[in-house]
């Protein structure tokens, strides 16, 4: 995962969580942003990011329970697919990530966060929301022209992969 700090319309810093914290720790005001969601991250300061290297042997999976409410006949079929629930749920959702119209949705709804944290102020904010939303690469980038030269460039970076 990648991670760029901000502070107003300035680039501090990109890299790893551990870093970018690092170089905003002491900028009031500074957001850190997730570059694969857009999501801006929040640090609680008395437990801060680290770059730990890995451990010898086996690598901690991440597994989170949660809920999940579905009709009998969903629950009779996945407990029938070899694995069981699980498993099948696992499969599914991979199977999802792969296709090109989710991953242009997932990329573009990236850059809309990021941009709204940032400039959703700006001049032509809706505009190129629009544009970006429609698909429309050069009408997104001249909608964008005016605005904050680091700004402008982590845009025009995460934007290669929200348009076709």
């Amino acid at each position: 995962m990648s991670y760029s700090g901000f502070s107003g319309f300035a680039h501090i810093a990109s890299g790893s969580l551990a870093e970018v914290y690092g170089a905003c720790r002491d900028l009031p005001g500074a957001l850190i942003f997730d570059q694969d969601t857009g999501r801006v991250v929040d640090i609680d300061p008395r437990y801060p990011p680290t770059d730990e290297t890995p451990r010898p042997g086996r690598p901690r999976l991440g597994v989170v329970a949660r809920e999940v409410t579905l009709l009998p006949r969903h629950w009779d079929w996945l407990a029938a697919q070899p694995g069981g629930a699980s498993v099948a749920l696992r499969k599914l959702v991979e199977e999802a990530r792969q296709d090109p119209r989710l991953r242009l949705r997932a990329a573009r709804d990236s850059l809309y966060r990021f941009m709204t944290a940032l400039v959703g102020n700006a001049p032509g904010y809706e505009e190129a929301i629009r544009a970006l939303y429609a698909g429309e690469r050069e009408e997104f980038l001249a909608h964008i022209e005016g605005w904050p030269g680091d700004v402008r460039a982590k845009l025009e970076e995460l934007a290669e992969t929200a348009f076709d």
